[in-house]
């Protein structure tokens, strides 16, 4: 394992969650999966959000039914399809499913991609530029609609979303992590100044982990331009990989291995959620039970902390 130091470890506590394919075939295999990382001990269990794909359900729907399904694991899209959600509507559901859920609804939120199957759904096919006003407009309603300690009613009128006198409500139960799929810099300092958290997947980051380092960078600046600090924004990565008896890559590997690797993530990055690709038993609950335990007691004794933040 690499020396690693801890300039970018923002000292957040460690969550670890899958990312299930929200497949309808079986009917209930992506709810099932759920229900394993919840007894698994998980922290988190995410689904793609892909309205325009028939094979697959639809998450806000899945979402809550694997809520009812489970007891204590969190629940997130992975990321939302905001050109399909209107926000102000989003917000609602999402409040909703956390106060049903006892304060365990999440909001990943991502700008829009696959423009031909927005379309063909009926939603707004926006360029790179527009699609991050849009989403910039959208996370201003979805905290505005959440705010229920200001009395007045609600109006944005923006180049995408425009509303006017909406009323305010219902709060979450718990304070809702907003957490933006992005790669580009522009998207990147969005999540700087506006998000909570920022949630890329692996597979595409272009020069693999080492392109985090510049990433983070265009948050961190964005976040102080903003008043805000950088710790304020938590740092996901969606992750895949399998276990062998022998090491053949990143996460590639025994159980140590992966939590050595991930550890030095953490650690160099400033990454404190990590959530594997899986819709296998075997995998989440060998994750669950020999890696995430392990990665905690890494970085707490680099940090000189117990491990149960």
């Amino acid at each position: 394992m690499n020396t690693v130091t801890d300039q970018t470890d923002h000292g957040h506590g460690l969550l670890f969650g899958t990312f299930v394919t929200p497949t309808n075939h079986p009917v209930h295999q992506a709810v099932e999966q759920a229900v394993v990382a919840d007894r698994a001990g998980l922290d988190l269990v995410t689904f793609q959000d892909h309205p325009y794909v028939a094979k697959f359900h639809d998450t806000s729907t899945l979402l809550a039914y694997a809520a009812a399904r489970t007891e204590q694991i969190h629940l997130s899209a992975n990321v939302t399809n905001l050109p399909l959600r209107p926000p102000a509507v989003l917000a609602r559901a999402t409040a909703t499913l956390d106060q049903l859920s006892g304060g365990r609804a999440e909001l990943g939120i991502g700008a829009g991609a696959f423009w031909d199957g927005v379309a063909g759904m009926g939603g707004a096919r926006r360029t790179p530029g527009e699609s991050i006003e849009a989403l910039e407009e959208a996370i201003a309603i979805i905290r505005g609609i959440w705010d229920t300690t200001d009395s007045t009613l609600l109006s944005l009128r923006g180049k995408h979303y425009d509303i006017h006198g909406a009323k305010r409500g219902p709060a979450p139960a718990h304070p809702v992590g907003i957490w933006v799929g992005a790669y580009k810099p522009r998207i990147l300092r969005l999540v700087g100044r506006a998000a909570d958290g920022w949630l890329p997947s692996m597979q595409y980051l272009q020069n693999g982990l080492p392109d985090l380092a510049e990433m983070n960078r265009h948050i961190d600046e964005a976040a102080r331009t903003a008043g805000r600090e950088p710790s304020d924004i938590r740092r996901f990565l969606n992750i895949t990989g399998q276990f062998a008896t022998q090491g053949r890559g990143f996460l590639q590997g025994p159980p140590r291995q992966w939590a050595e690797e991930l550890t030095a993530v953490a650690l160099t990055y400033g990454t404190s959620g990590f959530i594997l690709a899986s819709d296998d038993t075997t995998l989440t609950q060998t994750f669950a039970a020999e890696v995430a335990p392990a990665v905690k007691e890494l970085v707490a004794g680099t940090r000189g902390t117990s491990g149960h933040e």
